[in-house]
């Protein structure tokens, strides 16, 4: 009787497993049939939010549901995604990210409560976009520094001579910074704030000398608040031509990106997942959502098994740059 009891008992928990499947399956196969959520980490106007906001209004067109972005600013985006990764995995609560939140935080802080290659699962890399190093020339200490070569010969005067503006610590454009002064020779002052947004309007007021700021400064570097010295990727950023890049000013090992993409919590099926990467590739390739999406970056479009690989590359570049500038975890 107990051998019978065991095999009913089996058989009773396959039945269940094969009921659990089969639902996966339909949920998967009418996906979506409800609204989708975009969780971003950052404050509403950085460059992550605007991306999000142009695929949420190409997709919800494109998949017939609504998708709805939910800005939950903090630790780097920290908060965001650990949101993420215990949502349930089912397509309807997704990461909009950038590279920081899934490449460095985890090496920077203690108690973060996700791994992102882990609770995470990379659907698709949407664009990559450069910093552009900006002083504002309304500023007593930079209104002299017209050129890259200017900034170098302040920062390295002496120590703590510049102090830079980033949207927190151990997200991308600090330790491009960290990264800049190995480079140059120089020792400046990090000053972290609670986003990109807050970090450039401390430079605009003056509290800060400089920033790595995104494509996102374009309509403030051209009215003349702000004064682009150089671009940080090996290649000039095709809104400011006559902006040198860093490389070509003398530093040709000196190379940084940022990128932003959406990843979804662990274990989603992949039906879902190869909805919505083929959604995104769709939502690059429309007229309307393309230029918006131009404005931010670079579009590059990684597919999920490249993306993942591209996290986990970068996870080890930045592991290195943090050795290399002795940032500890916190």
């Amino acid at each position: 009787m107990v051998a019978v009891s065991r095999r009913l008992s089996g058989l009773s928990l396959l039945a269940v497993a094969l009921v659990g499947l089969g639902a996966a399956s339909a949920a998967a196969q009418t996906y979506p049939s409800q609204p989708i959520r975009f969780i971003v980490g950052f404050s509403p106007g950085s460059a992550t939010d605007l991306v999000a906001r142009y695929l949420a209004e190409d997709l919800r067109q494109r998949l017939g549901q609504p998708v709805v972005v939910d800005n939950r600013p903090g630790a780097n985006g920290s908060i965001a995604a650990a949101m993420v990764a215990r949502a349930a995995p089912d397509g309807y609560t997704i990461l909009v990210s950038n590279a920081s939140t899934m490449t460095t935080n985890h090496l920077l802080y203690k108690d973060i409560k996700y791994d992102p290659l882990v609770d995470l699962a990379p659907v698709a890399m949407v664009i990559s976009a450069p910093f552009v190093l900006v002083v504002n020339p309304s500023n007593a200490k930079t209104k002299s520094v017209t050129t890259f070569a200017d900034f170098v010969k302040l920062a390295t005067a002496k120590p703590d001579a510049i102090d830079y503006g980033t949207g927190g610590i151990g997200n991308l454009a600090h330790l491009s910074f960290e990264l800049l002064g190995t480079t140059i020779g120089a020792r400046m002052v990090h000053v972290p704030y609670a986003g990109a947004a807050p970090a450039q309007a401390a430079l605009l007021s003056g509290q800060v000398d400089a920033a790595f700021d995104t494509p996102n400064a374009l309509p403030l570097i051209q009215s003349g608040r702000l004064k682009a010295l150089a671009v940080s990727t090996t290649a000039r950023w095709r809104d400011l031509p006559d902006v040198p890049t860093v490389a070509e000013s003398g530093y040709p090992s000196f190379a940084t990106s940022f990128w932003t993409g959406v990843v979804a919590p662990a274990k989603t099926p992949q039906p879902m997942i190869d909805t919505l990467y083929k959604a995104i590739v769709a939502a690059t390739e429309d007229p309307k959502t393309r230029a918006l999406l131009l404005a931010q970056g670079n579009i590059e479009v990684l597919d999920p098994a490249a993306f993942r690989k591209q996290i986990a590359h970068e996870g080890e570049l930045n592991a290195e740059v943090l050795k290399k500038a002795g940032i500890e975890k916190q």
